[in-house]
């Protein structure tokens, strides 16, 4: 299993959702976070300079079977990408197990429903 999180620019969320859920992604969870990014220089927007050094984003966080892994990233790199500065970055991350509360049950089980198998 993995974790996978994307932290995408806002305005790419709907597109973003509608490739994961496209891609058989049914489930995941998303906040709206601030970062720090490299680029240092004002906007000005109806002639008022603003600071962009502090950049609002969505963070999309899955967690998916290994045999998924793959397609959720293509899922998120085609629906979030502009070219431009700021598109922002993906994360693989391990994860060592899984718990359903409600049954116990552990392991990629824990992810899905077992009679539809992903």
């Amino acid at each position: 299993m993995k974790k996978i999180e994307a932290i995408i620019r806002k305005t790419k969320f709907d597109d973003v959702r509608d490739a994961l859920l496209d891609a058989g992604i049914e489930w995941f969870s998303y906040y709206d976070v601030r970062g720090i990014g490299k680029s240092r220089q004002g906007r000005i927007y109806r002639g008022v300079v603003y600071d962009t050094s502090c950049i609002e984003r969505i963070l999309v966080s899955v967690i998916v079977r290994d045999k998924n892994v793959e397609k959720t990233v293509e899922a998120v790199l085609k629906a979030a990408q502009t070219g431009e500065i700021g598109d922002g970055r993906i994360f693989i991350i391990p994860v060592e197990d899984s718990i359903r509360i409600r049954t116990g049950e552990r392991g990629d089980i824990a992810l899905y429903n077992a009679e539809k198998e992903n």
